[in-house]
């Protein structure tokens, strides 16, 4: 056991490591947490374990687990750092903090909805900050940020979706609704239900196992549509309509705002629960300073959106 003598040999740095390891008991996510390479946090674990004699963290039923050991100066350490940091001042100056990337899903949808008034806002607020996007499916977003993977998701989440979700927090952006686009001149309105569903149409899902929201609608009435084309993209999807008897049904946001041509947008003639825009995380990232910032540059941009 080391005492206050000999603290002279060792790197502070570790005890940071070894409290996200703790919090994380996953060597990825330990690193996400406190802005490390995987490897650098790997390094650091093997660097404690020889300087406590104790493994820290041994793998059970293919988790790890932490040791009695570990478990003993988890609440101690946690309490130390907070101490240090109230002591040290605030972490949000210290050279570097600004300096963040973040790996975010968002769909093409959500992206030109939000991406450009984000940039700004980021700009403004944490000119250091940088972003990756993915796009990924529902489910693939929030298994991602729950594995640690992804910083933040934004999209459309059901309570089907969130309630599989271990440990996430959501929080509104926007709400959009339902629309459909069609050519005027290929045929009859498709403003009747049995006309909407004539007609072929053009479906929007990120992945195949999702089930969008219009096609649940029709299939709690007993009723489908006939999908022609599947995209995985909105943004290509309005230009396959003109001079076609096609439809596409998209959130209201993501069509032209005064279309070309014959182009028509009108209220679908069935009922669809509005579109609710969210953004997700996990409750690790909740006194991030780096991650709070990215949440309130989203919800501003939602704003001046």
């Amino acid at each position: 056991m080391r005492t206050t003598n000999d603290l002279h040999g060792v790197d502070m740095n570790l005890l940071v490591v070894l409290d996200a390891l703790l919090a994380e008991r996953h060597v990825t996510r330990a690193a996400l947490r406190i802005n490390r390479s995987q490897p650098a946090v790997s390094h650091a674990l093997s660097r404690l374990r020889h300087l406590l004699d104790d493994p820290i963290l041994v793998r059970v039923d293919g988790r790890l687990e932490p040791t009695a050991r570990a478990l003993e100066i988890a609440r101690p350490l946690r309490d130390a750092l907070g101490l240090i940091g109230g002591v040290l001042g605030d972490p949000e100056r210290a050279p570097g903090a600004q300096a963040r990337h973040f790996h975010l899903s968002m769909s093409d949808y959500a992206a030109d909805a939000l991406l450009p008034s984000l940039s700004r806002e980021l700009r403004r607020r944490s000119p250091g900050t940088t972003l990756s996007l993915l796009a990924l499916g529902r489910c693939a977003a929030l298994a991602a940020v729950e594995a640690g993977e992804i910083d933040l998701a934004v999209g459309v989440y059901p309570d089907r979706d969130r309630s599989v979700a271990e440990g996430l927090s959501f929080a509104p952006l926007l709400n959009d609704r339902f629309a459909c686009l069609y050519d005027g001149a290929a045929g009859p309105p498709p403003t009747t239900l049995d006309a909407y569903l004539a007609r072929p149409h053009v479906a929007v899902a990120a992945s195949p196992r999702d089930v969008g929201d219009v096609d649940a609608a029709l299939a709690a009435d007993g009723r489908a549509r006939e999908i022609a084309i599947t995209l995985p993209h909105w943004s290509v999807a309005p230009a396959l309509i003109e001079g076609t008897d096609l439809v596409l049904t998209a959130a209201r946001r993501s069509l032209p705002a005064a279309p070309p041509g014959d182009l028509v947008v009108a209220d679908l003639p069935f009922a669809v629960a509005p579109i609710p825009l969210v953004m997700a995380w996990h409750a690790r990232r909740d006194f991030d300073p780096g991650h709070r910032r990215l949440r309130e540059a989203l919800a501003e941009a939602c704003r001046e959106g």
